[in-house]
């Protein structure tokens, strides 16, 4: 009798134990869904956070490298003009006669030497050069602007690079960088004035005395 009094007390009490398991089973499964999320949250804002910072710094502040780059770059295109001036002693000149009339080379080998330019001693052209109708100036590479200047003073004849062979009665130029190849055009003809040796015509107006002229009277 004892032992069956007792059995029903005990499939009660763990009636009551196993009722109280299963309810306390929903609040842990909450508690760690919160925690799991709490986590979430931190963790994101976190990445966030991080991707604002990033962004900001890579457009506000540039390495100092490209701020270097880009100083350069404005300065190379700024363009200085440089002004140049030619030094007729700084080159020496070659007068060919194409023209086939005596001692045209030498009359204008006479006129520059009186303008400045260094000019050596005039020779015919060669034997395979044909009579020239045309003066051409040539030059050797990098006397280009000497040979604008010479061309100039002849009156703004041609200009052209150095033929090959060189049209010479020697095949060659010396210590010169420029040759004239006199044609029959300027030849024997006097160079024109230069712009600094034209001075300004001031016309003269003749001056005419004035006879005074006595008062006549006539008698009645």
């Amino acid at each position: 009798m004892s032992q069956e009094q007792f059995r029903p007390d005990r499939q009660l009490s763990d009636r009551r134990s196993s009722g109280r398991r299963s309810s306390g089973g929903p609040s842990n499964v909450n508690s760690t869904l919160s925690i799991i999320i709490a986590v979430l949250a931190v963790l994101l804002g976190f990445f966030i956070l991080r991707d604002i910072r990033t962004g900001s710094n890579s457009t506000q502040t540039l390495p100092a490298a490209t701020q270097d780059t880009v100083a350069t770059t404005e300065t190379s295109l700024v363009e200085v003009p440089v002004a140049t001036t030619i030094v007729m002693t700084a080159f020496k000149v070659q007068i060919a006669n194409a023209s086939g009339i005596a001692g045209s080379a030498g009359q204008l080998t006479t006129e520059l030497q009186g303008r400045g330019f260094i000019v050596q001693p005039a020779m015919n052209k060669s034997e395979i050069t044909p009579k020239q109708t045309v003066t051409v100036v040539y030059y050797l590479l990098g006397s280009e602007a000497a040979a604008a200047a010479v061309a100039k003073e002849l009156g703004g004849v041609a200009v052209a690079a150095m033929p090959a062979p060189i049209p010479t009665e020697t095949g060659g130029l010396g210590e010169a960088s420029v040759l004239i190849v006199l044609g029959t055009d300027i030849a024997g003809i006097p160079l024109l004035p230069s712009a600094a040796a034209v001075a300004p015509v001031v016309p003269v107006v003749p001056v005419v005395p004035v006879v005074p002229v006595a008062p006549t009277t006539t008698t009645g």
